[in-house]
């Protein structure tokens, strides 16, 4: 995708609903200093070039049960497009799995896990991950606290 040229209006809009995706237009134009109409139209806009995928709801994961958040790195045993891709379909298929990056250093994946104890954990692994053919080292290391936890991008201006 290529980069949208966005002014200090556009910002303003894409700021409020990072910090509220319920805003109402109302509020939104309200917010940015803009009437409503242009506003909408702004923020359709927003929305059919791509520069706002979806709108959704953060759910907290405590809530849920879901305590122990492990990062897992991931080495490959071959780095080749056809074995990129069939670890990226494989763990694409595990709810378990929040954000998986393709890397530089030395491991070529991390993913993030979000699971309700050790023992489910271990379950993940042995059950789901350690299945995946394609890889050849996989460590881990467990959050012991989140200390920042950021959902809005930093917007320039």
């Amino acid at each position: 995708m290529l980069q949208v040229e966005l002014d200090g209006t556009d910002l303003r809009i894409l700021s409020a609903l990072q910090e509220e995706g319920r805003l109402t237009n109302q509020a939104v134009s309200e917010q940015v200093g803009l009437s409503p109409s242009p506003c909408l139209r702004r923020v359709r806009r927003l929305e059919r070039e791509g520069v706002i995928r979806r709108y959704v709801a953060l759910v907290d994961p405590d809530a849920l049960g879901l305590g122990v958040t492990a990062f897992v790195r991931v080495r490959l045993a071959v780095q080749n497009d056809l074995h990129l891709e069939r670890f990226e379909q494989a763990v694409a298929l595990f709810p378990e799995g929040m954000d998986c990056h393709l890397m530089s250093g030395e491991s070529d994946y991390q993913l993030r896990v979000l699971v309700r104890s050790l023992s489910e954990f271990e379950e993940f692994m042995r059950g789901k991950l350690t299945r995946i053919a394609e890889i050849s080292e996989i460590t881990t290391s467990f959050a012991l606290r989140t200390v920042i936890a950021r959902t809005a991008l930093p917007l320039a201006g």
